[in-house]
């Protein structure tokens, strides 16, 4: 088997869903570096062709054009300038809301809505029934390879403008209010506890499972401006998921 072609069958594979970037094995999660790997070697192998549409000029490697959707995917991809790159998987029920953007290696699972300006990047892994509002943010992780891509696990809820980066995991059935930023250097505060989120083993930022999630700021305790009263962004953990929360982010079944 040539390059291109075991290019062409992981593309393929990771299009019909039966292989992913990243999967959760015995409670914790696991990179496929090597579907990365050969994800990477698709822009070696591409040429630049033009991809222009209509009046809009286009060019990209010929090896990430768009995806096109059948009937028989169960997708609905709703008119209006959404684009899915070749090498992502929507699974059966997903809904994207115009204009969207789905990057290569991602993984959208069924019954997740991807709304308007929203954008999920490279390999990120959006678990079932996912809300992600109006133009929030999943980061993409394509390279190193060996690098975590952003995790959104089943029944999460994120606000519109969020911006989730880095290796982020959000986990089960939390819920992140608008314009929440988090990354790989974000402090989060749990205001239940008094103490701040512990990280990963691998150091990772998580999310706790159903947390209840806002912007908030801390004071700077350190250096120079220590007492200055000036303060830094740290989202906050106002709360865990209860019947009043779901019921105020459950999207309604008439959207499907």
């Amino acid at each position: 088997m040539t390059e291109l072609e075991k290019f062409n069958e992981t593309i393929a594979a990771l299009e019909n869903g039966s292989i992913r970037v990243a999967e959760k094995k015995d409670g914790r999660w696991q990179v496929n570096s090597w579907v990365k790997e050969v994800i990477l070697s698709g822009f070696r192998l591409g040429k630049i062709v033009d991809m222009s549409q209509g009046q809009f000029s286009f060019l990209d490697k010929d090896t990430f054009p768009t995806r096109r959707f059948t009937e028989a995917d169960r997708v609905r991809l709703v008119p209006g300038g959404s684009s899915v790159r070749r090498g992502a998987y929507l699974a059966p029920s997903v809904i994207v809301m115009p204009p969207a953007y789905i990057n290569v290696g991602a993984y959208v699972d069924e019954g997740s809505m991807v709304d308007s300006h929203a954008t999920i990047g490279s390999c990120a892994q959006v678990g079932k029934h996912v809300h992600v509002s109006a133009a929030a943010q999943i980061g993409g992780v394509l390279e190193p390879a060996g690098a975590m891509p952003t995790i959104v696990e089943d029944g999460a809820f994120i606000g519109g403008n969020c911006g989730i980066y880095e290796g982020t995991i959000v986990g089960e059935g939390a819920v992140l209010a608008s314009g929440v930023i988090i990354t790989s250097a974000t402090a989060i505060y749990d205001a239940t506890t008094g103490e701040f989120v512990p990280r990963s083993e691998d150091g990772r930022v998580v999310v706790p499972a159903g947390a209840v999630v806002v912007s908030g700021s801390k004071p700077l305790t350190r250096g120079a401006a220590a007492g200055s009263g000036v303060q830094l962004y740290c989202p906050v953990i106002v709360k865990y998921r209860d019947e009043k929360t779901a019921a105020s982010v459950r999207m309604e079944d008439l959207l499907r």
